[in-house]
């Protein structure tokens, strides 16, 4: 009773394997297309009109993955009630958003890539930046860093003010009268 058909037969039903994209083909390549082209100036300016702005694309993408990375670290956040500095806020937060749009992108292994790969980039930067604050703060607060003279934006005192109003009030006498 057990009729093979040859249309379902194992050696009938050869499917071609198609090769994913190299990473140079998936970074490198979009990458040097979008320097050469310099937002609609350059060699392949003539194709622009069949492919999208390739620049605002990676803009696109990169505030989406941002805006989701971060919104599910703040959710991670205030649903286990722990304070800003807490790392395992980051690794969660990059789990889940990064398997989130790895399974949009690629499916369940893109889904398992992008989430590992999501938790380790920005619990890195997470940890950095933690690690960078007390410098950054200490060079914030430091009396040293002045602005130069020259420079068109300048700190004033309440001397330098008062004396600065007294010009304008003499340079533009009929602006001060229309403010009254």
């Amino acid at each position: 009773m057990e009729s093979e058909d040859p249309k379902l037969s194992e050696e009938a039903i050869q499917l071609p394997i198609e090769q994913p994209p190299s990473l140079s083909e998936r970074l490198l390549i979009p990458s040097l297309i979008a320097g050469v082209t310099g937002g609609g100036v350059g060699l392949l300016s003539k194709r622009r009109k069949a492919h999208p702005n390739i620049p605002a694309t990676y803009a696109t993408n990169s505030a989406i993955v941002a805006a989701c990375y971060c919104g599910v670290r703040e959710l991670v956040k205030i649903t286990r009630k722990s304070q800003d500095d807490d790392l395992m806020n980051s690794a969660i937060g990059g789990l889940f958003s990064g398997a989130l749009l790895g399974r949009l992108q690629g499916g369940p292994r893109g889904a398992f890539r992008y989430s590992i790969a999501f938790a380790t980039v920005g619990t890195a930067f997470d940890y950095a930046s933690l690690r960078s604050k007390p410098f950054l703060e200490k060079v914030r607060n430091m009396d040293s860093i002045t602005l130069p003279v020259w420079f068109p934006i300048q700190i004033l005192d309440e001397e330098a003010l008062a004396k600065k109003k007294a010009e304008e009030q003499k340079l533009f006498p009929r602006l001060n009268k229309e403010e009254s």
